[in-house]
């Protein structure tokens, strides 16, 4: 009886595959409940003191919601550890550097306007 019952649930010629969607709505789920963490930390920081925190936050959770769309759907969390880091640093470095740029533009076009002024 149980070889019967293994050809019951085997796959026939020509027969589809019942689609594995719970992946799906994990990811789905969680992508919803970072978002809408950020439309809570939208409505209820509005003080223009905190604007800096603000963004620094909306950032990070970008940065997280990529990373986390890369890995789900891009495989990347599949992947050997060496493919990963070879992805990972290279983007760290540059958002160093960008954050590196904004800040020292700022300081500079603070200056000049002092300067000029």
């Amino acid at each position: 009886m149980s070889a019967n019952h293994a050809e019951e649930l085997s796959l026939h010629p020509g027969e589809i595959a019942k689609p594995n969607t719970g992946w799906i709505w994990k990811t789905f789920w969680v992508l919803v409940i970072i978002t809408a963490f950020e439309f809570l930390i939208a409505f209820t920081m509005t003080s223009p003191g905190l604007r800096t925190f603000r963004n620094s936050i909306f950032i990070v959770m970008t940065i997280l919601k990529a990373f986390f769309i890369v890995g789900e759907f891009m495989h990347l969390k599949h992947e050997v550890k060496s493919l990963i880091w070879t992805i990972l640093i290279p983007t760290a470095l540059l958002v160093w550097l960008v954050v590196a740029l904004v800040t020292e533009g700022s300081y500079v076009g603070e200056v000049l306007s002092h300067m000029f002024s």
